[in-house]
């Protein structure tokens, strides 16, 4: 949606004492079937070990917090915007000065599991609170994959953050309450699959981080788990089983969205779009379909069929002028979408969604061209902020919505023009 940068610089926002919101990861497929399993028993230092540890770094999404497009692997920079000042990626190379070359598995591990490194509090910034139930086992291998990258003499960035949540010390009184054994679950069930999943999504993909509400605290909101949450521009959106259902995810469309990035439903964009590039597409097909399980529940919802809507016909005649004016020669006429160009709106689950904010946000900023896993691409959405007025751009959302959407056509004027005072560039 907006042009973020991608590959590991999309924004996040922060929550209180220098909260956390990192890239939701984790889930997908493409990988071999013989990768060892996570929580699978390997010799230290193994060949297993290490393809592991490389696995399980992968379904993590480290890169996206710790590369930069343009910098080394796992050697930092990469900017967390939040409101209470910038966080950075830090270098996680075996760089004895710079990075964590020093530090030992059991050290990695607390890092992980309390947010406490050698000399320091981590913000929540770094995911620890989804980490924690991370086991010591796939712990260690990450480490030992780590400890064999290149080192990198690169300074870790140090966040830039206003009084007081630059009183890192703080931290540990923020634990206390806050830092949880374990998370919610937004769905039900205990399959063998779905137990998996749960490991998968809450643990290493932590995707409850973008996707769960937070406190006045910046904790997560552990009574509405992926119930969604206003992550910088994007939000991201509610992916509880009633959520997927009501903009109409199946199984198989999850599981193809998160190899491939696009579905039926729309494709990745936003900070959903690095999770897939460095994380969801290496996953094992048996990962995918667990981390699908969890999302659905072992009883999957149906899902829902878009509704017919009632609106003001001079008003959904406006819209329509407008999406055959400048969207259909991209998304097609009867917003059938064209490979390789653009994507559905006839079913999409943006226009889908009850809250109008992301299909206003991408209207106004555009989408970047993107490639994707595979030999799909889609070539860039332009952004109309500065084409259409507040009045055109609500009647085109108000026809998506309500022509293809299921959802009352109530955009107004007046909201997009509260969004367009905070685009993001």
């Amino acid at each position: 949606m907006t042009k973020l940068r991608y590959l590991g610089k999309a924004l996040r926002m922060a929550a209180a004492p220098a909260l956390a919101a990192t890239l939701l990861a984790a889930c997908d497929s493409g990988s071999s079937s013989s990768t060892p399993a996570a929580g699978s028993t390997v010799k230290p230092g193994s060949a297993d070990q290490l393809a592991l540890g490389r696995y399980l770094t992968k379904a993590a999404d480290c890169a996206a917090c710790h590369t930069t497009a343009t910098g080394a692997p796992f050697a930092g920079g990469v900017e967390l915007a939040s409101p209470f000042g910038k966080f950075y990626g830090s270098n996680i190379t075996p760089d004895k000065q710079h990075g964590i070359g020093k530090w030992n598995a059991d050290q990695f591990y607390k890092a992980l599991h309390d947010g406490v490194t050698p000399d320091r509090h981590l913000y929540p910034a770094m995911p620890y609170t989804s980490y924690r139930s991370m086991t010591r086992a796939d712990s260690d291998a990450i480490y030992a994959y780590l400890m064999q990258q290149k080192p990198v003499a690169v300074p870790s960035k140090q966040a830039d953050l206003k009084f007081p949540y630059n009183m890192r010390f703080g931290m540990m009184f923020w634990n206390v309450p806050f830092l949880k054994n374990s998370l919610s679950d937004a769905s039900a069930g205990q399959s063998p699959a779905w137990l998996r999943g749960q490991y998968l999504s809450n643990a290493l993909g932590h995707c409850a981080e973008c996707h769960s509400p937070r406190g006045v605290f910046g904790q997560l909101d552990l009574s509405k788990p992926m119930a969604g949450a206003a992550l910088g521009r994007v939000a991201a959106p509610n992916i509880t089983p009633a959520g997927l259902a009501a903009v109409g995810w199946t199984a198989a469309d999850l599981q193809t969205f998160f190899a491939t990035g696009i579905a039926p439903q729309g494709s990745a964009y936003g900070e959903m779009f690095p999770v897939v590039h460095l994380s969801t597409q290496y996953l094992s097909k048996d990962d995918l379909a667990a981390i699908t399980t969890y999302l659905l529940g072992d009883k999957p919802l149906p899902p829902e069929p878009v509704k017919a809507i009632s609106a003001d016909a001079v008003e959904l005649d406006a819209g329509k002028r407008l999406y055959t004016a400048v969207c259909a020669g991209c998304h097609g006429f009867q917003g059938e979408g064209k490979p390789h160009v653009a994507v559905a709106m006839k079913g999409n689950s943006t226009v889908r969604n009850t809250d109008p904010h992301n299909l206003i946000v991408a209207m106004l900023d555009g989408i970047e061209a993107q490639k994707f896993p595979g030999t799909e691409s889609l070539q860039d959405m332009p952004g109309f902020a500065g084409q259409l007025s507040d009045k055109e751009l609500a009647q085109l959302s108000n026809f998506l919505r309500a022509t293809w959407g299921g959802q009352a056509a109530e955009v107004t004027p007046d909201r997009i023009k509260s969004m367009r005072l905070t685009t993001a560039h």
